[in-house]
């Protein structure tokens, strides 16, 4: 099966649609809130009904995972996903829906959301094997083709927002959730790490939680996977906060429309799909700690300065277009060192962990920020959470096993695990 890339590619093109699609929601139900609303709080209660079960079906989704099969989550994951998401405009032109409805959707979408993504992205190491291409760089590639998703949701739903509405959007959603599922139903065909894994002994649930367990004992006894977990778990909170009510509620305040919204989400994507790109051409002639440090300092708290002390859109779009940049790099790079330090039979439970645990604090980072903005006004919101950014930014410069990401040699390729044996699953 050398040289094979009809999975590898199948795998990217179903991310391009499906991320493009939840771009379109990412703009188009806060926008909607707002809109109907006028209030950035329950903006962030909409985003906390989202993000909640993705954290829950995190947790608990590992041994699924494997037991029902990769290809399997993938593509029920993308259904489920459609039809809920096509309900939103469907109820909105009966007249019907009402606001508990569109939070109730969105959990749905939530719990559904996780447990997709991760079977994907479990795959990438066998996949990138396949087509014979280095694993650093097909991680810049998966990456990359969710930056581009990002970029073509972005460029377009701003535009689409102003013309036809922000729930009619989601109409579109829906369609791409139902062609990603297509992609990945036949291009996973035949890949034997796609298919269920075989138990021995019936699925009880003390065997599931014994499986589940795993997972949490692995990522423990890692100090760089957790040290991962503890600063991501941190900043995927606040840029939360960033994305479905700061930025949105500064663009709205400063100048007004969607659109402008919509041009400033792309620009970020377009520099973050660069620096993959970049990355990926020059994954192996580099160290990836400095690089992953100087990039996360360099992305991090500028944005929320920049936008606390101007309301001119050159600034915030310049500095957006830098952050970008540097954080293109950032995943293919903690990519690489998990797929390198998790065996292929622990993917699943492990990547479900550390989603779980990048994601708990998540969910409270949209209902936070749309709190302080309506209590302590946007200034005093954008500058506090842009401390709490640099500090949490500091830790791989300030604590020693960050320096692990380089591993033990120069080599791109290789997946044996560096943790201690005690964490695999048959001390368990």
């Amino acid at each position: 099966m050398a040289g094979n890339r009809r999975p590898l590619a199948a795998v990217l093109a179903a991310n391009v649609v499906s991320i493009s699609g939840n771009a379109l929601t990412g703009m188009g139900v806060p926008w909607f809130v707002l809109q109907s609303t006028g209030s950035a709080g329950k903006a962030g209660v909409v985003a906390f009904c989202t993000m909640l079960p993705v954290v829950l079906s995190a947790v608990v989704g590992g041994p699924v995972i494997d037991r029902v099969g990769r290809r399997r989550v993938g593509v029920a994951s993308d259904l489920v996903c459609g039809v809920v998401v096509g309900a939103v405009p469907v109820l909105e032109s009966a007249g019907v829906l009402r606001f508990w409805m569109l939070c109730g959707l969105m959990a749905v979408t939530g719990l559904c959301h996780a447990p997709g993504e991760t079977a994907r992205g479990v795959l990438l190491p066998t996949l990138a094997e396949s087509a014979g291409m280095p694993l650093g760089r097909a991680a810049a590639w998966y990456d990359g083709a969710s930056r581009c998703a990002g970029m073509i949701g972005s460029a377009v739903g701003g535009v689409l927002i102003a013309l036809l509405g922000a729930q009619n959007v989601l109409l579109l959603d829906a369609a791409t959730f139902a062609v990603s599922a297509s992609l990945l139903a036949f291009g996973l065909r035949g890949v034997a790490e796609a298919q269920p894994r075989k138990r021995h002994g019936p699925a009880l649930p003390r065997a599931y939680r014994r499986e589940l367990r795993v997972g949490y004992r692995y990522v423990l006894a890692t100090p760089l996977l957790l040290g991962i977990c503890l600063m991501t778990l941190v900043t995927k909170g606040l840029d939360q906060g960033w994305s479905v009510v700061l930025l949105p509620v500064h663009v709205r305040e400063h100048w007004g429309g969607s659109t402008d919204l919509g041009l400033l989400n792309a620009l970020f994507s377009v520099s973050a799909l660069t620096g993959a790109l970049v990355y990926g051409s020059v994954a192996g002639r580099f160290r990836r700690w400095p690089v992953f440090t100087v990039a996360f300092l360099v992305g991090g708290m500028p944005r929320f300065l920049v936008a606390a002390c101007t309301g001119t859109a050159a600034p915030l779009a310049v500095t957006m277009a830098i952050e970008g940049l540097a954080f293109g790099v950032l995943n293919p790079i903690l990519a690489t060192v998990v797929y390198e330090t998790v065996p292929d039979e622990l993917r699943s439970r492990v990547l479900s962990v550390t989603t779980a645990s990048v994601l708990v604090v998540t969910p409270l980072g949209g209902l936070a920020a749309g709190f302080f903005v309506d209590s302590a006004g946007l200034f005093s919101t954008m500058l506090v959470a842009g401390c709490v950014y640099l500090l949490a930014t500091l830790s791989p410069a300030v604590f020693p096993s960050w320096r692990q990401m380089d591993g033990p040699g120069p080599s791109e390729g290789g997946s044996k695990s560096r943790v201690p044996l005690e964490a695999e699953p048959g001390a368990v």
